[in-house]
């Protein structure tokens, strides 16, 4: 079938007036390269439900792909099963989450839909708590402005895994025309019971008894400011000085190239605002606030901003403080070993898992605490996760609670880390990403690495290497290379599952011997010698 028919075809069925006349503009004009890079391919639905530019056809998020994606799960589901249904402020996201409840009504599932656009970590606590049998929220997270996208939940309040993802799509594919299918308008609109039935979960966390702390925060245009705002009041903390420039949603992020709070210079206006009011801790969240980014102002302006690997210590440690019985910790194979060593050191029990929340979160039973090296965290108690995927709120929080207790000591997040690095050596990380437009030079690289495998790197010997395909390390088989170096170093490659990159994951671990800085200054030396061996070997 032409790509101009099959166009046609999809005109005939789409609802959306602006993507009607996206799509007439381009079969008036006959414009068969854009036509085809919207039907040339279809966005796939996976363990990460679907992601990818706004637009129109098949390869681009929209609202028949959004209907097509809500009566497959329907078909999966069943009638009579309940979703509850969130949405971030994104261009669209609103939109999508009305068609998907219209579409679950319309196949005769009950549908509960969130009151505004919220994180979704209160989608992901809402599922359970709500003893509903799945979730959707309708956001594209840290994504350019242009994205959307749809993410499912499972009824235990965690993101689907495969076959699950498998079925879905399957059930994906086999929908008809998207205006042939039923629609209701009888779901339910939940209030701000729900969003208060949260922060009670998340105040409940072992926050200590500490709370004299000037926070400077950026919800960096996306929907965590009124979510965490509240949390901090309800804890008994000052509400924190957001910066004003980004404090409401904004689809188009109008001061930052990217929203994600990693990138450089997403974090600028909050480093400038924590300079002017002497604030004590920086914290930021993602666009649909599910990560958290943390920094420490320096004297005279400036800030450090801490790593995941550095934040999910410091978590890692607080919880565990806080917390009794036989329990868990979880991280994934390319996040810090060092969480292995504070579980040791605690005695409660360590978990591994592939990259991806979703894992993680079924590490094992007893889960206390949970994260990735991407700034996400899951932060428990003894009664256990109040929110089974990343929650930047509830992270947030407890980094406060941490801080704050520091701050009465006379103390910063900075000196934790130094306490930290003596008891259990500097764990210093770092990336490095090779980013291509032929996939093809990515299979390569790992094929170079399989046949020629490195005995040093960095001038450190490698004393292991596990190729993950093989299930090497107990984990199931994926396409990755581990090697563990002397002295603890190691380094992780792998290629991404969302991006056309190649991604290596360096950790070098030092012991003090004198000085944490001086420490850190050895493992970075370290760091960059492995980074200069990795670039020779695998630049395309």
């Amino acid at each position: 079938m032409s790509v101009l028919r099959r166009a046609r075809e999809w005109l005939a069925q789409d609802p959306d007036p602006d993507t009607r006349a996206e799509l007439s503009a381009l079969i008036e004009r006959e414009d068969l390269a854009a036509l085809d890079e919207r039907f040339g391919a279809k966005l796939e639905f996976g363990t990460a439900g679907l992601r990818g530019e706004l637009g129109a056809g098949p390869n681009r998020m929209n609202r028949v792909t959004v209907m097509r994606a809500a009566a497959g799960l329907a078909a999966v589901l069943g009638p009579g099963r309940h979703v509850v249904i969130g949405y971030d402020a994104r261009h669209k996201s609103d939109v999508f989450a009305r068609d998907t409840a219209a579409v679950l009504t319309g196949a005769g599932l009950r549908a509960s839909l969130l009151p505004r656009p919220l994180p979704t970590p209160v989608l992901a606590f809402a599922v359970r708590h709500l003893g509903a049998d799945a979730g959707v929220t309708v956001t594209a997270s840290h994504n350019p402005p242009r994205d959307n996208g749809y993410k499912v939940y499972w009824g235990d309040g965690s993101q689907i895994v495969p076959p699950l993802d498998a079925e879905i799509s399957a059930a994906i594919d086999a929908v008809g025309r998207v205006d042939e299918l039923a629609q209701d308008s009888v779901w339910t609109e939940l209030g701000d019971e729900i969003v208060d039935a949260y922060l009670r979960a998340v105040t409940a966390l072992p926050l200590g008894d500490a709370r004299e702390l000037r926070v400077a925060y950026t919800p960096l245009h996306g929907v965590g400011a009124a979510t965490l705002t509240a949390a901090f009041q309800a804890a008994g903390f000052d509400s924190p000085v957001t910066v004003e420039e980004q404090r409401e949603p904004d689809p188009d992020f109008p001061t930052v190239a990217f929203p994600n709070p990693e990138e450089p210079g997403a974090m600028d206006l909050a480093i400038v605002l924590a300079a002017k009011t002497e604030a004590d801790l920086i914290v930021a969240n993602d666009p649909d606030a599910d990560r958290c980014a943390v920094g420490v102002p320096l004297p005279g302006g400036g800030a450090r901003m801490l790593t995941g690997d550095e934040v999910g210590g410091l978590l890692a440690e607080h919880v565990l403080t806080h917390t009794t019985g036989d329990r868990m910790v979880a991280t994934t194979i390319v996040s810090s070993t060092l969480l292995g060593k504070i579980a040791q050191a605690h005695g409660v029990r360590y978990g591994e898992t592939l990259t991806g929340f979703k894992w993680i979160i079924k590490a094992g039973p007893g889960l206390v605490f949970g994260y990735e090296e991407a700034i996400g965290y899951s932060v428990g108690s003894d009664a256990g996760l109040p929110v089974r995927d990343k929650d930047g709120i509830g992270a947030a929080l407890t980094v406060a609670a941490i801080a704050a207790a520091a701050r009465r000591d006379g103390r910063t997040l900075l000196d934790l880390l130094d306490d930290q690095a003596r008891r259990h050596g500097l764990h210093a990380t770092s990336q490095l990403s090779f980013r291509v437009s032929d996939l093809s030079l990515i299979a390569a690289a790992m094929s170079r690495l399989r046949t020629d495998p490195p005995e040093t790197l960095g001038g450190l010997t490698v004393k292991r290497g596990d190729d993950l395909a093989r299930g090497d390390g107990g984990l199931p088989p994926t396409d990755g290379l581990r090697y563990l170096l002397a002295g603890g170093a190691r380094v992780v490659v792998r290629p991404s599952g969302t991006e056309p990159k190649l991604k290596c994951y360096l950790e070098a671990v030092v012991p003090v011997t004198t000085t944490p800085a001086e420490a850190r200054a050895r493992a970075a030396e370290q760091l960059a010698s492995i980074r200069t061996d990795l670039e020779t070997r695998l630049a395309p």
